[in-house]
């Protein structure tokens, strides 16, 4: 049952967003255009805030579910197994060649099922550093390179669950941090489409 739960997991992961939008609303394969990344940002930046909003919504909501059926058939740990599954199946979906998002929107669902409050004061310091220096990857990294450290108050179980996590998000952005590094990292106010 346990192998299921995962199994379910990561194919719910498979369902991106990002690549549903983008074809129904334009018809087009998102991961060939703006940055080729199949999540939230791009979508804002070539399909427009509305076409952001759905994504996240949806991405976040996959992570959630995930979660939710783990707790329902097992442990808390096999919930954060599912947690992370999910994510892997986002950023790695064996449905559209293992070419996936960053996993960040996923991430967030995955994290407020788990620990709520730890995870709104993640995202809270994410959002204030979005605000202050427009790069949406700088605040996620901060965000989740934080997830681990406060969830180690929780017990080791939790803290490993978020160091993979982070794990899984810092090697999505590796780019971004050479971008960063090179200081060539698009803001969030840069090359936005409004629909």
């Amino acid at each position: 049952m346990q192998l299921l739960v995962l199994v379910i997991a990561y194919m719910l992961g498979n369902f991106s967003a990002s690549y549903v939008i983008g074809k129904l609303s334009a018809d087009i394969d998102i991961r060939k255009y703006g940055s080729g990344n199949a999540g939230t940002t791009n979508v804002m930046r070539t399909l427009g805030y509305k076409a952001a909003i759905f994504t996240l919504l949806i991405d976040c909501l996959k992570g959630v579910l995930a979660v939710y059926i783990a707790r329902k058939f097992g442990s808390e740990n096999l919930a954060m197994m599912a947690g992370v599954a999910v994510v892997v199946g986002h950023n790695w979906p064996a449905l559209l060649d293992f070419k996936g998002g960053k996993g960040i929107a996923t991430t967030i669902g995955v994290a407020l099922s788990i620990h709520f409050n730890t995870a709104l004061i993640c995202i809270f310091i994410g959002i204030i550093i979005l605000i202050l220096f427009k790069y949406v990857s700088l605040a996620a990294m901060i965000a989740i390179t934080l997830l681990p450290i406060f969830l180690i108050f929780q017990g080791w179980n939790y803290f490993v669950f978020g160091l993979v996590l982070c794990l899984l998000a810092v090697y999505r952005h590796r780019q971004n941090i050479q971008r960063l590094l090179q200081g060539t990292e698009s803001k969030i106010t840069e090359k936005l489409k409004v629909k």
